[in-house]
């Protein structure tokens, strides 16, 4: 793969621009005057021009192209946007001020081209209402139909969704691995670090003493998962923090599941008005009860988007360490493709990233 240009000669510029870009798992070329880049000029994701030679690149007039940036220390010198146009280079970046800003562009330079991955929240409308088993039935079944796809944990008190899927003792990164982490996250880095199986890779929470989410962090995940994966599936908490604000913040829907009877509907017309505060579309998905579907999302006001069917054999399939049958035959497996085809009408391609 092409690694960014670098073009400069300025030794301490360079020791800075090495350590940005391995700040973002970037290696460099590095090219000391102009005539050694021209190999590099037109193939390289990003090119970097040090303010020392930028008058040098533009007397050299190599080929016009996009994602070219000129680094300088001294943004007020009043010669430094001519030295950009000059070069070729779309925009100036001073250092140290512009240092998060670098890395971040020598990230997206060494990530293939984005996938602008889907992100769907659910959120149960009361408690026991079977939300983390929807959001791993949903997760698995795009993951069947070869969607690349993230399934995140943010309920610290719902019990881990590794453990739903059978995978507690899967190796791998969990939350309190990535919660000290601030800016963006690869999401290339992002898939390697958590446990996988198949299409489908999981962010959980370690067993134990359990800390709150940043929203800081949560937002970089889903950042990675938009760019990195074809969906994002987000189990959160009843009683919303701060990350699973930010979550439903950048949520494409949101699913509250909830029982079709007097109590489960009151309960989720409660956790509704917090939900709606921080996200626009949300829908209902109801559990048979004794409040017929339509009565219920009337007394809601929001959308139905499916009906969750019983499983009498639920906890014991979960206690095995199983999922129930998500076969298109299945109510359930019929119920996640419709959702699923109700979230992402265009198909993806799963070879496009």
């Amino acid at each position: 793969m092409p690694r960014p240009l670098v073009i400069s000669e300025d030794r301490d510029l360079l020791d800075d621009l090495v350590r940005i870009a391995a700040a973002a798992g970037a290696q460099l070329d590095v090219a000391h005057v102009p005539s050694h880049a021209r190999p590099f000029w037109s193939q390289a994701p990003l090119v970097v021009i040090g303010a020392d030679l930028a008058e040098a690149v533009a007397a050299a007039s190599p080929p016009a192209r996009d994602q070219v940036l000129l680094v300088t220390r001294d943004p007020d010198d009043p010669d430094t946007w001519r030295r950009c146009v000059a070069a070729g280079a779309q925009a100036v970046v001073a250092l140290p001020a512009d240092e998060r800003h670098l890395v971040d562009r020598f990230a997206d330079a060494m990530e293939p081209e984005p996938r602008a991955g889907a992100v769907v929240s659910l959120i149960g409308g009361r408690g026991g209402a079977g939300t983390s088993v929807l959001a791993a039935c949903l997760a698995l079944r795009a993951s069947h139909d070869h969607l690349r796809t993230l399934l995140v944990d943010a309920d610290p008190l719902g019990g881990g969704l590794d453990a739903v899927l059978g995978q507690e003792e899967t190796p791998g990164a969990r939350w309190a691995d990535l919660v000290a982490r601030q800016g963006r996250i690869s999401p290339r880095a992002l898939r390697a670090a958590l446990p996988a199986f198949g299409d489908l890779a999981v962010l959980s929470f370690h067993r134990g003493e359990i800390r709150p989410i940043p929203a800081e962090a949560m937002r970089s995940v889903l950042e990675a998962g938009r760019r990195g994966f074809d969906l994002v599936v987000v189990d959160l908490p009843r009683h919303l923090d701060p990350s699973a604000v930010e979550a439903l913040g950048r949520s494409d829907r949101t699913l509250l599941l909830t029982p079709a009877d007097v109590r489960g509907i009151l309960a989720a017309a409660q956790v509704l008005g917090q939900t709606r505060r921080h996200t626009a579309d949300i829908r209902a998905v109801i559990r048979p009860g004794v409040v017929d579907d339509a009565t219920a999302t009337a007394s809601l006001g929001i959308p139905l988007a499916g009906r969750l069917p019983d499983q009498p054999r639920l906890t014991a399939t979960l206690n095995r360490g199983e999922l129930p049958k998500l076969g298109p035959r299945t109510a359930l497996g019929t119920l996640c493709t419709a959702l699923l085809q109700d979230l992402l009408p265009t198909p993806r391609n799963e070879d496009a990233a």
